[in-house]
């Protein structure tokens, strides 16, 4: 049995990856670039007991006034992937041990894991280590049907609203990264309309470095009416999965570009062979107005889970106690880390 927290220059967490069931999320390079955002060191837990391996992304930060760290997922769902077996209790039960015994011999007092909502672990086995917290579904594409049953699957007004688009002229290009400008404005204006926190105005920097990194697994799809930019989305694609990332289209009355773009990129993503686009949940998992949007593609619904991991408890209290007196440290499911 081996268990430590790799760099992301790591031999092993490449190899693992070679082995195990896996999304963009797990892929160092981007661990890398969101770390940067995060402002935190890029690392994933890797362990491995008679041939058989399990990783998870982190990114680790500094605790402010403290020599402590704690860790968090990197953005998107990154949870655990492994290759051995959901029903193989004593690996998920030993691996998700060493998970608590690496972090707190390395100082790192909590951990916040966003679960796969399709490639989830064992909950009964990693409820051991932590609380497994139940937020909501995501909502994905079967991208295996025909497209006649993908259309079917489509509610009615947002096959009304892709029709309206296309009689207007709207029409979609894909990669055309010369636009990433124009669209990163539009995508900036929107999250000012919503008041998004600092984290999530991604710059142009941003988006092309990671575009750098991670080559043609990352996509961008452009709206266009005439010359101009009304709206994008951003994807990967990873082992037959489709992933939204950013998106956004300049509002205004009559325009669809939004759903145009989703029933477009499902094509496309169809067209060159993956199975399924995960285009995740509301906000936070919720069941909000953004949740029933995306339900309206297709009926396929998974559960999504936060895990969340004291590895060191006496630490975790007295950070409490110096931070956030008020908060309850055994509620797991409220504010995680209740020091923050």
């Amino acid at each position: 049995m081996t268990a430590s927290l790799l760099e992301p220059s790591a031999r092993e967490w490449k190899e693992t990856l070679q082995h195990v069931g896996h999304d963009m999320y797990h892929v160092p390079e981007y661990v890398v670039l969101d770390a940067r955002l995060y402002g935190g060191t890029p690392a994933a837990f890797w362990f491995e007991r008679d041939g058989h391996r399990l990783l998870i992304p982190l990114i680790v930060r500094p605790i402010p006034g403290s020599e402590l760290r704690d860790a968090i997922s990197p953005y998107g769902y990154p949870g655990p992937v492994s290759d051995a077996a959901p029903g193989d209790a004593a690996f998920w039960e030993q691996a998700c041990s060493a998970f608590v015994e690496t972090l707190r011999s390395d100082g790192v007092v909590s951990a916040f894991i966003r679960m796969h909502p399709l490639l989830a672990g064992p909950v009964p086995a990693m409820r051991q280590a932590g609380a497994m917290v139940y937020h909501g579904e995501t909502v994905s594409m079967d991208l295996t049907v025909s497209l006649d049953e993908m259309w079917s699957q489509t509610r009615s007004d947002h096959r009304n609203h892709i029709n309206r688009a296309k009689r207007a002229g709207t029409r979609v290009v894909f990669d055309d990264w010369d636009r990433l400008g124009e669209w990163v404005e539009v995508y900036h204006d929107n999250m000012r309309r919503v008041g998004a926190t600092d984290y999530y105005f991604f710059t142009r920097e941003h988006i092309a470095a990671l575009h750098d990194a991670v080559g043609d697994r990352m996509h961008l799809a452009v709206a266009l009416e005439g010359d101009e930019v009304v709206g994008g989305n951003t994807f990967f694609e990873y082992d037959g999965i489709a992933t939204g990332y950013v998106s956004s289209t300049r509002r205004a009355p009559k325009r669809y570009a939004d759903e145009m773009l989703y029933d477009e990129v499902r094509r496309w993503c169809k067209s060159r062979g993956d199975e399924v686009f995960h285009l995740g949940g509301g906000k936070g998992g919720a069941n909000d107005s953004l949740f029933s949007y995306k339900a309206g593609f297709s009926p396929s619904r998974h559960p999504f889970h936060t895990w969340r991991v004291i590895a060191d408890p006496a630490a975790y209290r007295a950070l409490v106690r110096q931070h956030r007196p008020e908060a309850d440290p055994d509620d797991l499911t409220a504010t995680f880390p209740a020091y923050r």
